[in-house]
């Protein structure tokens, strides 16, 4: 059995009053989760049990913290995802964007691993379902890199292919058909830069926001390239957009296997490539699942709830 010890944090009052939460609400949910005592006097945070327990404890407030300066705020759904992944915050994963989101943080073990497969991988597939950031984070990703730098543009594409629906049966002339289908993506766009930022990077082609068709015959240089909702590509137009890749680029690919709206649903080249692209070097495949989801936290419960049924029925739902 390990020793107990003690451990001390200083912790301001103002930032200690709305971390610890009302009455310290919080701070009891934290020593209740990870078996510690605990006591805030004098600006300091002292936490007493194992050493293991202890360590926990801190990483649990250490991110806690993190969400404060990003957030302003903290609630049950911030303590509930730090208590998840009790382990300390990697500032190297921090994206920084000029937007109102300011800075984005991983909030889950699912989400590091994303934003580290896309620091150190020229091209990253990340499936899982809705929810867990995979959109959004791969958009803060290319708006970080192009502030930095790091690519001169953004090509940003997903496939016109929405429950069961068809573009020539929508209203409207071929851009009023096509921007319902690129909403999500003109969303994380304009929480990341700004909406007056998207429009002037848009007017000078700095960023284009396209359907995947009109990928095709092109070669993209110097750019960060996100393919969207992929589980609704064939695997030949997922080939042509890989191929589209040039010199100096990197590419993002995201999509949730278990929403295929393409018929029959094993056509999902998302599905396919897998097995194709296992194990190229420069290509990696990351996993998010219901943990990772980052919404309201009954969209965590009915993604588990659709999971056990489809595992009773044998067949995606």
């Amino acid at each position: 059995m390990e020793d107990s010890i003690s451990r001390k944090l200083p912790l301001p009052v103002e930032e200690a009053r709305k971390l610890l939460g009302p009455g310290d609400i919080h701070l009891r949910e934290i020593c209740r989760a990870m078996n510690v005592a605990a006591v805030y006097r004098d600006g300091r945070l002292v936490f007493t049990g194992s050493r293991t327990d202890v360590d926990r404890a801190l990483a649990t407030v250490d991110r806690l913290r993190h969400e404060l300066r990003v957030s302003g705020e903290i609630n049950d759904y911030s303590i509930r995802k730090a208590l998840d992944f009790p382990a300390p915050h990697d500032a190297e994963l921090e994206i920084n964007v000029p937007g109102r989101a300011g800075r984005i943080i991983p909030k889950t073990p699912g989400q590091e691993r994303y934003l580290r497969a896309m620091d150190d991988t020229d091209v990253v597939f990340s499936i899982g379902p809705a929810g867990t950031g995979k959109t959004y984070l791969a958009v803060g990703k290319a708006v970080s890199d192009l502030r930095e730098g790091a690519v001169e543009r953004i090509v940003i594409t997903r496939p016109a292919v929405e429950a069961g629906e068809n573009l020539g049966f929508l209203p409207g002339d071929l851009r009023q058909k096509i921007d319902p289908y690129l909403r999500p993506i003109y969303d994380a766009l304009n929480d990341t830069l700004s909406p007056a930022r998207v429009k002037r990077s848009i007017e000078n082609g700095i960023i284009e926001v396209a359907p995947l068709a009109y990928m095709r015959g092109r070669t993209l240089n110097n750019a960060f390239v996100v393919l969207d909702e992929a589980q609704n590509t064939t695997l030949t137009q997922l080939k042509m957009f890989l191929t589209r890749l040039g010199y100096r680029s990197r590419a993002v690919i995201t999509g949730d296997i278990t929403q295929v709206d393409l018929r029959p649903s094993a056509s999902s080249g998302l599905i396919r490539i897998q097995n194709v692209l296992r194990g190229v070097f420069g290509v990696e495949f990351v996993y998010l699942d219901s943990n990772d989801v980052v919404r309201h936290p009954l969209v965590q419960r009915i993604i588990s709830a659709f999971h056990r049924a489809s595992e009773r029925e044998g067949e995606e739902l």
